[in-house]
């Protein structure tokens, strides 16, 4: 355990140094921080977003982290303060995709066709058991997402459709594992509550 306590020390301080280079114009050295730490941002990142936009997200990570290193206060070590930019950075993507209404539901894999089962299932009928109700019960799952709130919105997304752990969300979000705990089983009560009259055929009401 000293000795790790020692080597992480010794990484520190030797990330201090790159940081004082690259302030006072030697920019290349920027190089071996990048070099050193892109697996673990990648690591990062990977455990929040879906890998088709991982390595674009890294980039901006160490975009921004080359932007912002005259902030940095070296009394907290680099790789925390890289961490933190590579989870802000991965929650901001989660805010853009899920700002708007209109919930983009083309990628839906069959796990997520099933968990929208899983949420009506209460109140299932002979219709969402037949292959051609899917498009219905996908129509369905955009209404009640977007009766949401932004935040209830993200916090169901991350947790029961992309597959993260509650652990995991409250870190991209910044919140208690309590916190999202709650809102993840508020939402899905509130969306059982929107659709239950729905599958019973009772109809919606557009205007």
């Amino acid at each position: 355990m000293k000795s790790n306590s020692v080597q992480a020390c010794r990484e520190q301080e030797d990330d201090r140094q790159i940081i004082r280079q690259v302030l006072n114009g030697q920019t290349d050295m920027f190089e071996s921080l990048m070099t050193r730490y892109q697996n673990y941002v990648f690591k990062i990142v990977s455990g929040i977003l879906p890998n088709d936009v991982v390595e674009e997200t890294a980039q901006d990570v160490f975009i921004e982290v080359f932007r912002s290193l005259a902030k940095y206060n070296d009394q907290m070590p680099f790789k925390k303060w890289l961490a933190g930019i590579a989870v802000h950075r991965s929650y901001d993507y989660w805010r853009r995709y899920y700002r708007s209404k209109e919930v983009p539901l083309s990628s839906l894999t069959p796990d997520h066709q099933d968990w929208i089962d899983g949420v009506i299932s209460h109140h299932a009928t002979e219709q969402f058991n037949r292959g051609e109700a899917r498009d219905e019960a996908r129509e369905l799952l955009k209404y009640a997402l977007a009766e949401l709130s932004e935040k209830d919105r993200i916090a169901l997304t991350l947790v029961h459709l992309e597959g993260l752990t509650v652990k995991e969300a409250a870190k991209v979000l910044g919140w208690s594992a309590i916190n999202v705990r709650v809102r993840t089983h508020r939402s899905r009560e509130k969306m059982r509550q929107k659709l239950a009259p729905l599958v019973r055929g009772e109809g919606r009401n557009d205007g």
